[in-house]
């Protein structure tokens, strides 16, 4: 016995082939997708990061600009 192929394929076949094909391009356009916001969270977060810098930094200059507070002196307490 030789099992060959029908010539046409029965519609259960052509359904599951259709159901492959629709996954791989949802996963394609997914994949894509996941690139995208990939892409824009390490812009966020170089943006983030360049503004928390320029803080430091300000807020360095800011520091030395301002005089060294000097310690208080601490009081000793007057026992009754």
């Amino acid at each position: 016995m030789s099992a060959k192929r029908p010539a046409e394929p029965s519609p259960e076949s052509i359904a599951r082939s259709n159901r492959q094909r629709l996954a791989a391009e949802e996963g394609a356009r997914a994949m894509v997708d996941v690139g995208k916001q990939a892409v824009d969270v390490r812009k966020n977060m170089a943006r983030l990061r360049e503004l928390r810098q320029a803080k430091e930094a300000a807020d360095a200059a800011l520091q030395a600009s301002l005089p060294p507070s000097v310690p208080t002196k601490r009081k000793k307490k007057v026992t009754p």
